[in-house]
């Protein structure tokens, strides 16, 4: 970084969030990527851009009550940040995780603003959650913390303000939970969260929205660059909707995929994933990825997650949590033949392993532009939920299609615009930045 005003604002930063490092890493990867933008663009150093994109606009922080099945009480902390709402309502998920504190969801926050942006919906950037666990609980321990947050949160979200959706830990029974109880808080039905069951105004897709959308940007990439996913052998970590539904669209893509992992190991099969058994064992079961060797001898469970990355491969698709790929792990993917990575889940290479990609020249797609397909579909929902209408799945899954073809379209643009054609994650943060400061610079100081 070569600018003096965006160095100076990243000290501040620093300074101003000295024990929150996520935070001060996604904002130091869009102040690089900005760097060009801000010599050419000095009315929006002038206006103070720079400076109000990385403070939030509002933080949250509540106590939440809940009891348990021993009738004992328990005390967990919940967030919301609204961080930006220049081009649309704050819009982002709630992540239920012991790791939840406010450097995490505010780096979450930080990264869904040029999210949002790409997708060319009307959706501003936020991000919540807790440090509450839902493994181990009981759908009965779940319902009581789920209203007790949703009780201190229902007043600062709405349809036209603050729209929350799922993450890691919040799914739709989850979501269901906090409908419900804003619903009797506020005695109105209105799409307030997204992600909700399709009885009551939830959109068909959004389970493999994330999926989807991370192997339709992938394949976009891969197209311009001469290849493709067929014949392809692919790694993607985790067990989730994501890695799921990942692996789904990745076969039908004529790929291979032959490994997937969760919080305590990863299994690996030459023949190709079962994906039929993983859903039984993950979505219906709640069971560990290591059943699968029980039914699969030729595969393999170890113990551990970074040794997925040691498994040969020509893509690989991160979709568990931040910062999974080190530069260890980028390295023995760049030894073993991987020519293209791509992000289904938020910040999981570090700064590190990025520069690995790029001195590999290795095709790498970004987390804000690559797995944004769950906001935008989300994004869809929300259409669905004003209009009192619901589409069909084909209808939503081409508008997800369309939308991420398009984002990939901005990325490349971009790059060949600023001077780095291939660079996908700077297109994508001068994609994402420049339509949310046109819209911060034409509302004044604000």
């Amino acid at each position: 970084m070569k600018n003096q005003h965006l160095i100076e604002v990243l000290e501040h930063v620093k300074k101003r969030n000295p024990n929150e490092p996520e935070f001060i890493q996604a904002v130091t990867e869009v102040f690089e990527s900005l760097d060009v933008v801000a010599d050419r663009r000095p009315d929006l150093i002038e206006a103070g851009v720079f400076e109000r994109i990385v403070e939030p606009e509002r933080q949250i922080i509540f106590r939440v009550p809940w009891v348990d099945d021993n009738g004992k009480v328990q005390v967990n902390r919940g967030f919301r940040i609204q961080f930006n709402s220049a081009i649309g309502p704050y819009k982002g998920g709630l992540r239920l995780h012991p790791s939840v504190y406010s450097g995490i969801i505010k780096f979450l926050g930080f990264e869904q603003i040029f999210k949002n942006s790409l997708t060319t919906l009307p959706m501003g950037g936020g991000k919540g959650g807790s440090d509450f666990d839902p493994k181990g609980k009981s759908d009965l321990e779940i319902m009581r913390f789920c209203q007790s947050f949703m009780t201190e949160l229902a007043r600062h979200i709405g349809p036209d303000c603050d729209v929350p959706a799922g993450d890691i830990g919040t799914g739709a029974r989850e979501i269901g939970y906090m409908f419900g109880a804003y619903k009797r808080i506020k005695n109105d039905f209105s799409g307030v969260l997204t992600g909700k069951g399709l009885g009551f105004g939830g959109s068909l897709a959004r389970t493999e929205a994330t999926g989807f959308g991370l192997c339709y940007f992938t394949d976009e990439m891969l197209k311009a660059n001469g290849k493709s996913f067929k014949d392809q052998t692919v790694v993607i970590s985790g067990s989730g909707n994501v890695a799921i539904y990942a692996t789904q669209k990745a076969t039908q893509l004529g790929a291979k995929v032959v490994a997937l992992s969760d919080s305590q190991g990863y299994i690996y099969d030459k023949n190709g994933i079962d994906l039929d058994l993983v859903k039984q064992l993950k979505e219906v079961e709640r069971k560990r990825i290591k059943e699968y060797i029980n039914t699969h001898a030729d595969a393999e469970y170890h113990e551990g997650c970074s040794g997925i990355w040691t498994i040969p491969c020509d893509i690989a698709l991160p979709c568990a949590t931040q910062n999974e790929i080190d530069e260890a792990a980028a390295k023995a993917l760049a030894a073993n033949g991987c020519y293209c990575v791509s992000e289904g889940a938020n910040m999981p290479s570090t700064p590190e392993a990025i520069n690995v990609y790029f001195e590999n020249n290795m095709l790498y797609g970004p987390a804000k532009a690559a797995n944004a397909g769950g906001v935008a579909t989300s994004g869809l929902e929300m259409s669905q939920n004003s209009q009192r209408m619901a589409w069909t799945f084909e209808a939503v899954d081409e508008k997800l299609h369309d939308i991420m073809r398009d984002i990939f379209a901005q990325c490349d643009s971009a790059a060949k615009e600023y001077g780095m054609p291939g660079n996908y994650m700077a297109g994508a943060n001068i994609a994402g930045f420049l339509k949310v400061a046109e819209a911060m610079k034409a509302q004044g100081c604000v």
